[in-house]
């Protein structure tokens, strides 16, 4: 503990924030780190693998505590169901934390949080599924194949049954392996900065682990180092932090130097400054999002990179902005999704979604796309991408657009699959006006 700061008391409010608040992981994770940056680096690591790590597998640890305990995990108060969950991910997925300390901690911080009549039962639970972990009964593979995956893998039967329509066994096992895989950071160079070679040489000085990135060109995998802010190169925007399949929006797009390209829902900025490099200080990006908020991550981004030839701008994207009809080479539209395709990075999405949040999405899609197409010029492209694996959102989403707008054509598609270390599950389609 640095300076009396309990981290399991830390982890306890980020999994509320998180499960009983409805705040994005992500969030909840980094602002924690971000008001506690004095913590040792161990500390930090903690924290975040037993929170991401506990999110990771809820639904197998709920599976396991189900068995040990007379109350039922749905009915128990939210601060004894988190501070259990995470002690189970602890004995369960880490072999390093002594089994005392963790029923210890557990015990006391009940306590603390002033369930002093409850520190029996806690203890109790624990003991009894670290006495039994190896025992622990599984749903049968062949009477239950869904239950099974998803308590394998931790992952909604909703899900399972959905994504059984389009892929087999082994390629949903690869996925859910991968969505559980902890891996590295992929970061874009910013070529208008620095070179690759010269980056890595920067991170390697810093004890950063560097690998190579065979998918895509000016990309790094990066590892072991504490946090971003903290890397000189990052301060100094020499690289951007974005998955692989994400990278591919703007080169597919294949901008030609002078032009004119507008990124609808662009917060915070990625594919909007990657685009701005491509074109090398000329033409002009202006990236777009809805909130003040969003407009000013955009700006932080766009200032640490250094960038010119790019802009941000606070616009709704269903409203139709007359002055932009038919004045851009190349609009982005990476449109608000399930988020089907980053469970890896954000594993509370999986808990959050449903198919009736999916199809309001795919609705409210549709209303962009309907609206933004007008800003592509004749022979203009048209770039759509979202970051699931849901055809409601993607390719049933660009038949109907093709039906709908009969100028433009589809030139290609895909849909990228999570793949373990190397990138999110994401989709995208280039299309053109005739």
């Amino acid at each position: 503990m640095t300076n009396g700061v309990n981290v399991r008391e830390l982890i306890l409010d980020v999994l509320l924030e998180i499960t009983k608040n409805g705040e994005y992981s992500h969030i909840a994770i980094k602002n924690t780190l971000d008001k506690y940056q004095y913590l040792e680096k161990q500390e930090r690591s903690f924290l975040t693998r037993v929170c991401e790590g506990t999110l990771e597998n809820m639904i197998l640890i709920d599976y396991v505590i189900n068995q040990f305990s007379k109350v039922k995990v749905n009915k128990m108060k939210p601060v004894i169901r988190c501070i259990l969950r995470s002690s189970v991910y602890e004995l369960k997925f880490m072999d390093s934390v002594p089994v005392s300390a963790t029923c210890n901690e557990a015990v006391k911080l009940a306590q603390k949080k002033g369930f002093h009549n409850l520190k029996g039962f806690v203890n109790g639970v624990l003991r009894n599924i670290s006495r039994n972990l190896e025992q622990i009964s599984m749903p049968d593979e062949e009477k239950e194949p869904e239950k099974w995956l998803s308590v394998k893998y931790s992952m909604p039967e909703w899900l399972i049954e959905k994504w059984q329509k389009q892929y087999d066994k082994t390629q949903l096992e690869e996925m859910f392996q991968a969505f559980l895989e902890k891996s590295a950071t992929s970061i874009r160079v910013n070529t208008e900065k620095t070179t690759k070679e010269e980056l890595r040489k920067e991170l390697e000085a810093e004890q950063i682990t560097v690998m190579e990135n065979e998918e895509v060109p000016n990309a790094l995998y990066i590892d072991g180092y504490d946090f971003l802010s903290g890397i000189t190169a990052f301060q100094e925007g020499k690289f951007y932090v974005q998955d692989v399949s994400s990278m591919l929006v703007s080169l597919w797009a294949e901008p030609k130097e002078g032009a004119q390209v507008i990124d609808v829902c662009a917060a915070p900025g990625g594919k909007s400054i990657h685009m701005a490099e491509l074109l090398h200080g000329t033409g002009m990006v202006e990236a777009r999002d809805l909130t003040e908020y969003k407009v000013s991550l955009i700006e932080e981004n766009i200032e640490r990179c250094g960038l010119t030839n790019i802009r941000a701008k606070q616009a709704d994207a269903r409203v139709l902005e007359e002055d932009s009809v038919g004045k851009a080479d190349i609009v982005i539209a990476d449109l608000p999704c399930s988020g089907l395709g980053v469970i890896g990075k954000k594993p509370d999405i999986k808990y959050k979604m449903s198919e009736a949040k999916c199809a309001e999405l795919a609705a409210l899609q549709r209303e962009i796309l309907h609206t933004v197409q007008n800003y592509v010029k004749s022979g203009g492209v048209f770039m759509y991408s979202t970051c699931t694996i849901n055809p409601q959102e993607n390719e049933e989403n660009v038949q109907w657009f093709l039906k709908e707008h009969a100028d433009f054509e589809l030139e290609r598609q895909q849909q990228i699959l999570p793949k373990k270390g190397k990138h999110d599950g994401f989709f995208l389609a280039r299309m053109v006006r005739k």
